[in-house]
């Protein structure tokens, strides 16, 4: 249960899907695994949403599909079924939330009030879906209705979209949104395919805002001196300093292990988690934490543009 808690906290964006005809389960789980979202949420709110998850799972494996709108233990089943690796519901129905803890199967059911809340943290969950988020206060009716509930999580859903997506996310209680902006209804039944996989490439984007941060080039004995007072002409013994806010001038004997790339991201967990998919691989003994034990520096173990590179946090 948590494996999956997990995947859906690292992918952050979970694009919610309703399809109407089960000859578009392929063409959009395809697309979404195009566009490096190979997750969703498929609600049950058609007569196809079974078969429709049955054939993404089987083409695409890879894919962490879940099922939304669920209100009974029959289409619990049903879902399971189909493939199905989670279950959210509009609503918090205990009937329906202990069948599913029951069989160990991860249920995110919709609370909007401290009461919704507080029936959940008793059954025994750790994460909730936030419902319909926009419409009852976004992220100011998280962050106060959450605040005596300080183990709980949130994954809010509805209204959500790319100009308020990072303003749930860099609140620590959200572990992901959903979403219906990049799968709405006129892109699937226009079949808009194409469009779709943009829309979750910019998507991503905008969710690590992966933006180039600093260069630092090391400076010998030659250069120290020159250098030292452009950057500091009042200090004498220390290691690097900015000549601008993008270029740090590293000093030491060594200074061929200090020549490096800096990219900032709002979040380095998720950003790594994305590019391993891209085949990159990082330095583990090189991670630093922060005071909330949130990864704030890591150096790739490839040389990008033939140089050492490492992530930091966004400041």
């Amino acid at each position: 249960m948590k494996k999956i808690i997990k995947e859906l906290s690292l992918y952050g964006i979970v694009p919610v899907v309703k399809i109407e005809r089960v000859e578009d389960a392929l063409p959009l789980a395809k697309a979404l695994c195009d566009g490096g979202l190979p997750i969703a949420e498929v609600t049950f709110r058609t007569p196809c949403a079974k078969e429709a998850i049955k054939k993404m799972k089987e083409a695409y494996p890879q894919m962490i599909i879940g099922a939304g709108t669920v209100l009974n233990a029959k289409q619990v089943d049903d879902a399971i079924e189909a493939g199905s690796e989670f279950i959210v519901s509009p609503g918090l129905n205990a009937k329906t939330v202990q069948y599913c803890l029951d069989k160990n199967i991860p249920i995110l059911p919709g609370c909007a009030t401290p009461s919704d809340m507080e029936r959940a943290i008793e059954l025994g969950l750790e994460v909730v879906k936030f419902f319909p988020a926009e419409a009852n206060g976004g992220i100011k009716a998280i962050k106060a209705m959450s605040a005596p509930y300080g183990d709980l999580k949130f994954m809010p859903t509805g209204g959500v979209n790319t100009n308020n997506l990072n303003d749930y996310l860099s609140f620590d209680k959200i572990i992901a949104c959903g979403g219906t902006w990049m799968v709405s209804n006129d892109l699937i039944d226009n079949q808009q395919w194409e469009e779709i996989t943009r829309i979750t490439k910019e998507a991503i984007q905008t969710m690590l805002n992966i933006q180039f941060s600093h260069i630092a080039i090391g400076c010998n004995d030659k250069g120290k001196e020159l250098l030292s007072l452009i950057c500091n002409p009042k200090c004498k013994n220390y290691q690097s300093s900015f000549i601008t806010n993008h270029i740090e001038v590293m000093f030491d004997e060594k200074v061929q292990q200090f020549n490096h790339m800096s990219l900032s991201t709002k979040n380095i967990e998720r950003t790594m988690f994305f590019l391993q998919k891209q085949g990159y691989t990082f330095d583990e003994k090189t991670i630093q934490y922060n005071e909330k034990n949130k990864i704030k520096f890591v150096y790739f173990n490839e040389l990008i543009s033939g140089c050492r590179c490492h992530l930091c946090l966004e400041d």
